[in-house]
């Protein structure tokens, strides 16, 4: 059996990562997936009718076009070309009107009128100290390189959702405020909710919100293209149960949940480091629907049919309330819907004329209950019309979005919850929250600081951590 330096075992955005990083440093690499195909949540593929291709998992692609680790990778020259649309979001309401992310601060600003003051003065001072904090924010709890412009991000970015947007007056500032921080998957009376809807929103203005020419997989192959042009090595199919299925290495490089590390690794860890693994907190799941259309999704605000993401939910206080709901067990007649629709801006998604969506809900952990009809039901609620578009359909529950990706959980797309508990001590609480208490194996998921995402910064940090653990490399790379 062969030997290597380092094996990932799994192959998202984090394990690509961490190969990467490895590779870089001169190292033997090799990276196993157990799919048929690399990507983890980063597939494209026919799933409703023949030439509609459609992204699995992810679909628009913020945190990978603001990658501090990405954007350091010469990806285009492995394909990789991302399409900007110029309305990043929108958020529909029930009058007819909606609100906007754009590129531009100043568009989105006026666009929100009474409140294009307020939303300047959160904003702005965001993206100018964002450079220097992108590297700490996406990375593990430290001390940070500028302290006091961390304290500027932090202090809002702690809060609840629902509390940051008492410094808006208008229900269209705090609905756009409401469907970016439910990114966050969880209530958004919880505490650090602001984080996640600030971090998306100063990206929107930073780089945009992007669709993958080609969907979502491209950015997977151009990550694999460029790890095995350094001399990587990937195999497919080979899914990992045991440490003992694998070649002899120096060091492993997880890229899963706490649940299957524990199954695959667990005799290897103290009781301690067990038990916190299996107290490992997972958040609620997602039901997600693939469609091949006919024609774009037909909303009232013309504003909608311009946006690559659609947030549906109407009003602050209906969102907050859906979201409380679904986090507590109850499946929600009128859910808060994320939909996007990549056709609208790559052609190659559907035959001509033609075009593909994806949306998703929120609901309990582990469900099964079917909410195509509540789904469909919102989508035609702003946007009259739609249901007659439909030419075919896939649906998932959570438990057929965990048979697809074992890291997703009872459905949960972020590798655990990413609650004020779990934020940085994620999945337990150590000096470095990717090493485990066996020497030589570690965890890279997104269940590693920063959390779910497509921006491979838990990759990075783990091998980085690697690489000065086991083999001593004093340059370890940096951003």
């Amino acid at each position: 059996m062969n030997t290597y330096d380092a094996i990932i075992i799994g192959s998202g955005p984090n394990g690509l990562a961490a190969a990467i990083t490895m590779q870089q440093a001169g190292l033997s690499v090799l990276l196993l997936e157990g799919k048929d195909t690399i990507g983890g949540g980063l597939r494209t593929t026919e799933i409703t009718l023949p030439g509609y291709w459609h992204d699995i998992c992810s679909a628009i692609h913020p945190m990978a076009a603001a990658s501090p680790y990405f954007t350091t990778l010469p990806l285009e020259q492995h394909g990789l070309e991302f399409v900007y649309p110029d309305v990043a979001a929108a958020h529909p309401f029930d009058d007819g009107t909606a609100a906007v992310l754009k590129h531009s601060l100043t568009e989105t600003a006026q666009l929100l009128g009474a409140d294009a003051g307020n939303y300047t003065k959160l904003i702005q001072p965001l993206l100018n100290i964002w450079p220097s904090i992108a590297a700490d924010i996406l990375g593990p709890l430290h001390f940070p390189k500028h302290p006091l412009s961390m304290a500027q991000f932090g202090l809002p970015a702690l809060t609840s959702a629902n509390y940051l947007a008492k410094k808006f007056n208008t229900a269209k500032a705090k609905g756009l405020w409401a469907g970016m921080a439910a990114h966050s998957i969880q209530p958004l009376t919880n505490a650090a909710t602001s984080a996640i809807g600030l971090v998306l929103m100063v990206a929107a203005h930073l780089k945009g919100w992007p669709v993958p020419k080609g969907g979502s997989g491209s950015i997977a192959n151009a990550l694999a293209s460029y790890f095995i042009s350094i001399g990587g090595k990937i195999e497919t199919g080979q899914y990992v149960r045991s440490l003992s299925q694998l070649p002899s290495a120096k060091a492993l490089l997880f890229d899963v949940t706490p649940k299957q590390l524990l199954q695959i690794a667990g005799e290897r860890f103290s009781s301690i480091y067990k038990k916190q693994l299996q107290r490992y907190q997972y958040g609620m799941g997602v039901f997600k629907i693939d469609w091949a259309l006919s024609e774009q999704v037909p909303f009232t605000a013309q504003e909608c049919r311009q946006a690559g993401t659609v947030h549906i939910g109407n009003t602050l206080e209906e969102i907050v309330a859906g979201e409380q709901l679904s986090s507590r067990g109850t499946h929600v007649e009128k859910p808060f819907v994320l939909l996007a629709q990549p056709s609208v801006f790559d052609k190659t998604r559907a035959p001509q004329n033609k075009h593909t969506a994806w949306a998703y809900c929120h609901v309990p952990h582990g469900s099964t209950v079917d909410m195509t009809k509540a789904i469909e039901d919102q989508v035609e609620r702003f946007a009259p019309g739609f249901k007659d578009c439909i030419l075919g359909k896939n649906t998932m529950n959570t438990a057929q979005m965990e048979a697809y990706n074992p890291n997703y959980i009872g459905g949960d797309i972020n590798g655990g919850i990413i609650n004020l508990r779990q934020l940085y001590t994620r999945p337990a609480i150590r000096w470095s929250p990717y090493t485990t208490p066996a020497k030589g194996i570690y965890i890279c998921s997104s269940s590693t600081p920063p959390g779910g995402g497509v921006h491979g910064m838990c990759g990075f940090h783990a091998a980085r951590k690697a690489l000065h653990d086991v083999f001593g490399l004093k340059e370890i790379p940096k951003l």
